[in-house]
């Protein structure tokens, strides 16, 4: 009987910190950076399941910008500059960004004399942490390194990111 109870109140207390999550997620005012989480997500023209897709995007973790919101659909725009809406449950507060312009040199230590340990190439996608004057964190599958803020899409010029 007290398993029964122990079990019902880690349940209770499971679903109470993920509807808090939601309510967080559902507070959030934009323009914020988030990610696709899904593995097929389309994208529509409007804020509706009626409106027609524009976009299928079969990447996950791909960084989007979430620029508006609207009951249950987010407005976003994708690394390329193309926009439409969302569901918000094919979103993650998970930041990644990706990779712009020339190939990236990812270093040991948040300055440009660090050893570089990896290399990445334009369009590939990471996980982006502990961002602060000017340089961010930026794994790739398990291979991180620091890397220039302004060399990623998915962080504001300057952005603090814990």
């Amino acid at each position: 009987m007290q398993l029964r109870v122990v079990l019902a109140a880690l349940v209770t207390l499971a679903l109470g910190v993920c509807a808090i999550g939601d309510a967080w997620a559902q507070q959030r005012k934009p323009p914020y950076y988030a990610s696709i989480s899904a593995g097929k997500a389309r994208m529509r023209t409007g804020p509706g399941r009626n409106y027609p897709a524009s976009w299928l995007y079969v990447r996950a973790d791909l960084p989007i910008k979430v620029i508006e919101v609207y009951n249950d659909w987010r407005k976003v725009e994708d690394p390329d500059g193309t926009q439409g809406w969302m569901l918000v449950s094919l979103l993650s507060a998970t930041r990644t960004g990706m990779v712009v312009g020339s190939v990236l040199e990812m270093r040991d230590s948040p300055r440009f004399s660090g050893k570089v340990n990896w290399r990445a190439a334009p369009g590939v996608v990471g996980r982006i942490s502990k961002c602060s004057r000017g340089w961010c964190w930026f794994d790739v599958r398990g291979r991180g390194g620091y890397v220039e803020q302004n060399r990623i899409w998915g962080t504001e010029p300057g952005e603090e990111v814990p």
